[in-house]
């Protein structure tokens, strides 16, 4: 069944090889079909991968390999929930250790340039918690990269 709304996102001729990559990646994900190029187009060739449908913790994607005009920006991210540490790390490790890059507060950059939040739950709660919780659990996480569980949970108990 297809999804009523599905996010498309657009890649320099590698959609296959970053669908396949959040595939190996994140649970609930999965390539699904590739649809080749019927005939030649302005970034490709017939037979080349032209949509990737694929899934990503569940979420329906496609990626079209458009070609070089346009770039992913920070404007759109993937937000994924960790429960504890050793999950944060292995999807940041993931992320940052397969060509990406890290960034502030939790984010990282694949090597296609899409951007990621991996988010402990922990951090998720406290914001929502409010007050000086909250307040004690942003001012820590401003000052981290990959987002450290035992940092937050020691802010939110202050």
């Amino acid at each position: 069944m297809t999804a009523k709304n599905t996010i498309c996102l657009w890649f320099n001729g590698d959609a296959e090889e970053a669908a396949r990559f959040y595939a190996a990646t994140f649970p609930d994900s999965a390539v699904g079909a590739v649809f080749r190029a019927p005939a030649d187009f302005p970034s490709g060739k017939a037979g080349d991968a032209l949509v990737v449908a694929f899934t990503v913790c569940g979420v329906a994607c496609i990626g079209l390999n458009g070609g070089p005009a346009f770039r992913h920006s920070e404007a759109f991210s993937f937000q994924i929930a960790t429960d504890d540490q050793a999950e944060t790390d292995r999807y940041w490790d993931a992320i940052v250790g397969n060509g990406g890059q890290e960034s502030d507060c939790g984010w990282c950059k694949d090597r296609w340039g899409l951007s990621w939040q991996i988010t402990p739950r922990v951090l998720t709660e406290a914001l929502a918690a409010g007050g000086a919780e909250a307040g004690r659990a942003f001012a820590a996480m401003m000052t981290m990269r990959k987002i450290d569980v035992a940092r937050i949970e020691a802010a939110r108990r202050g």
